[in-house]
């Protein structure tokens, strides 16, 4: 792990967030805390780890990434937008109409969109049917299955869990956002979750504990992930702060949904800049 390496991830984790930031500006509103706490994974997934091509997203050798929870689109069209997938003046239609990057990710409008999501507690389910795919067709690609914490009170996410250790899908990897955020308030207290990295060794898992807004943590724990020789799927928990980058967005009490007034918008990217700078 270089320096080089490490300072070319937090330019890309910055420029996600200031993707996210200008779509946000055009609705006015929209899951930009997400968008902002979960950049620095974005940035590893598509600055380092994946394979894919830019030209063709739908080569059969790419790894695939399915963003199951559907309600982060703006933070992936942010990845897919440094990635080179899409271009960056695609953002300014952002949720309009005849868009190709609607608010609610919608794989038959996005290229590099593995999967429509936002019915929570389906991707887990969907990624271990392509794994054992992939393995069935001799196809060295890994899944990568983007959740929420929100999803871990979804039955199905439990059985996905289960078969994916039953099939010993070593080319599974999980990514589990830890922001403490969901529709109806605190995800901890929805439905309590802890001990989650003990829930996930027992069901077979191999599991990762990581601050997601640590780029050199994430960046080990992706490399680890793919690196491991073991017949077992494995999973990435990253503890993240919504808002990351954005102090007046950090701190507002429910961010699950974000409705910013028209100044705050320039106010957060000059924020971001100066940070960044």
């Amino acid at each position: 792990m270089t320096n080089d390496r490490l300072s070319s991830l937090a330019q890309c984790a910055y420029r996600i967030r200031r993707f996210a930031l200008r779509m946000g500006e055009v609705q006015g509103q929209g899951y930009i805390g997400q968008a902002l706490g979960y950049a620095d994974v974005l940035a590893v997934a598509y600055g380092h780890a994946l394979n894919f091509r830019a030209d063709d997203p739908a080569w059969d050798g790419r790894d695939r990434f399915l963003l199951s929870h559907g309600h982060y689109a703006i933070a992936f069209y942010a990845a897919l937008i440094e990635a080179k997938i899409i271009s960056e003046e695609e953002l300014e239609t952002y949720g309009s109409d005849d868009s190709r990057l609607p608010m609610s990710g919608m794989a038959s409008y996005t290229p590099g969109m593995e999967i429509s999501g936002g019915s929570l507690g389906q991707g887990l389910p969907i990624a271990v049917g392509m794994a054992l795919a992939l393995r069935h067709k001799n196809n060295p690609a890994f899944v990568y299955n983007s959740m929420s914490d929100g999803e871990l009170d979804e039955g199905s996410t439990w059985e996905g869990a289960m078969a994916a250790a039953h099939h010993g899908l070593g080319n599974l990897i999980c990514i589990v956002d830890i922001n403490n955020q969901q529709a109806d308030g605190p995800s901890s207290k929805v439905l309590g979750f802890e001990p989650l990295a003990d829930k996930w060794a027992s069901f077979g898992w191999h599991v990762q504990r990581v601050d997601g807004n640590h780029m050199p943590a994430v960046l080990r724990a992706f490399d680890t992930a793919r690196q491991l020789t073991e017949a077992k799927p494995r999973v990435i928990l990253c503890d993240t702060l919504m808002g990351k980058g954005v102090p007046f967005l950090e701190t507002r009490e429910k961010n699950h949904f974000i409705r910013v007034d028209p100044p705050e918008w320039q106010q957060a990217l000059q924020v971001l800049d100066a940070s960044h700078n």
